[in-house]
C-alpha cells in the first residue's frame, strides 16, 4: 500500500510588529535628530522629511546632501571600476537617481557605509547632490557588511572590510573583541583580513572552512585581540607557504588542476571527517603545517584530484 504523502504544515504567519504607515511621522523627534536637521541645512543640504523607520521605530532623516561632503566609511573594500561603470550607465539611461544611500555625519562629512559605488558613479557624472537616509547613530556606519547590498562581497572584500573596521575601532573603543560580533560577522574574517593585507595574492578561500571551526571571537580588548590576530595570521601564512610547496611538488609530477590547493588542504585537514567538530586554532595549525611539510606527492593519483569538489584556487 502506497504511503500517503505527508501534509506540509502551513507556516505560521508572523505576529504584526513595527509601526503602521500613518504613524511613521507621529510624535516629536528627539533633540539629537532636531539638531542634526539644522546641521544638514547649515552644511548646504536640504531636509526632505523626518520620520521613524517602520520596523524599529528609530528616527531618521531623508535629505539631499552636497555630493562633495559624502564619502565612504574608511573601512570599506576598494572601489570596483567595472561596477561603477555599470551603475553610471544604468543611472544615465534611466535619467533618474532612485536609490538613497545611508549616511551618518562624521567630522564635518557624511560617511556612507553602503553607497561607495553609487556616490562614485554620481560624482563621475558631474552630479551636485545625492539623496540619503541620514541616521543620527554613528555606530550604524560600522555595520558595513549588514548594510552593503549594492554589490556582492567576495571573501577577500569581506575580510579586508572587517579588519580595516577593527583597526579603526581599536583607537576609539576598548571593548572586548567578542562584543563586536554584529560588526565583524565572524572571527575568521579578522584573521583572513590580516593575511590579505600582508599578501594580496593570499588564497583565503582554501582555509576558510578550517578557520570557521577553529577561530573564535576573543575576550581580550580590541587592541590586545589584534595582537593575537596578527600572530594567528602569521601562522596561517606559514601554513599557506607549506601548502604552496606541496602544490609545487604536485605540479612537478605533471598535475594541472585549479583544485590542487584545495586538494592539499583537504588532505591535511584533521577536521575533514569530523562533522561539526571544533578544535583549538594553534593545535590545528601545528598539525596542518607538519602534514603539509610531509605531504607525499608520489602517493597522489590523478582520479583523487579529479574528485576534489572544493573551490578552485583564487
Amino acid at each position: 500500500m502506497a504511503e500517503k504523502p505527508k501534509r506540509r504544515r502551513r507556516k505560521k504567519a508572523p505576529e504584526p510588529r513595527g509601526l503602521e504607515a500613518r504613524r511613521l511621522t507621529h510624535g516629536d523627534p528627539p533633540t539629537a535628530v532636531t539638531e542634526l536637521t539644522s546641521q544638514i541645512e547649515r552644511d548646504g543640504g536640504s531636509v526632505l522629511g523626518v520620520f521613524r523607520d517602520p520596523l524599529g521605530g528609530h528616527w531618521q532623516i531623508l535629505a539631499g546632501l552636497p555630493l562633495e561632503l559624502v564619502e565612504p566609511t574608511p573601512y570599506q573594500r576598494d572601489l570596483s571600476d567595472a561596477h561603477v561603470r555599470r551603475l553610471t550607465d544604468a543611472i544615465d539611461r534611466l535619467g533618474r537617481y532612485l536609490d538613497p544611500v545611508i549616511a551618518v555625519r562624521m567630522n564635518d562629512k557624511y560617511w556612507t557605509p553602503n553607497g561607495h559605488h553609487r556616490v562614485a558613479a554620481l560624482r563621475g557624472m558631474g552630479a551636485r547632490s545625492v539623496v540619503a537616509l541620514v541616521v543620527p547613530e554613528i555606530e550604524v556606519a560600522h555595520r558595513i557588511l549588514l548594510l552593503n547590498t549594492e554589490k556582492a562581497h567576495n571573501l577577500r572584500e569581506r575580510a579586508l572590510e572587517v579588519i580595516r573596521l577593527a583597526q579603526g575601532l581599536a583607537a576609539l573603543d576598548e571593548r572586548a573583541e567578542k562584543e563586536f560580533e554584529a560588526e565583524f560577522e565572524e572571527p575568521a574574517l579578522l584573521t583572513l583580513g590580516l593575511c590579505y593585507q600582508e599578501d594580496g595574492r593570499f588564497a583565503g578561500a582554501a582555509f576558510h572552512s578550517v578557520l570557521k571551526r577553529t577561530d573564535k571571537f576573543l575576550s581580550a580588548r580590541l587592541t590586545k585581540a589584534l595582537e593575537t590576530r596578527r600572530a594567528r595570521a602569521a601562522r596561517l601564512l606559514e601554513l599557506n607557504e607549506a601548502v604552496n610547496d606541496a602544490v609545487r611538488r604536485l605540479k612537478d609530477r605533471g598535475f594541472e588542476s585549479p583544485y590542487l590547493k584545495a586538494f592539499v588542504v583537504a588532505r591535511i585537514n584533521p577536521l575533514r571527517f569530523r562533522r561539526g567538530a571544533t578544535a583549538d586554532f594553534d593545535e590545528t595549525m601545528d598539525t596542518m603545517i607538519a602534514a603539509a611539510k610531509k605531504f607525499d606527492s608520489a602517493k597522489v593519483k590523478a582520479d583523487q584530484v579529479a574528485r576534489t569538489g572544493a573551490a578552485p584556487d583564487e
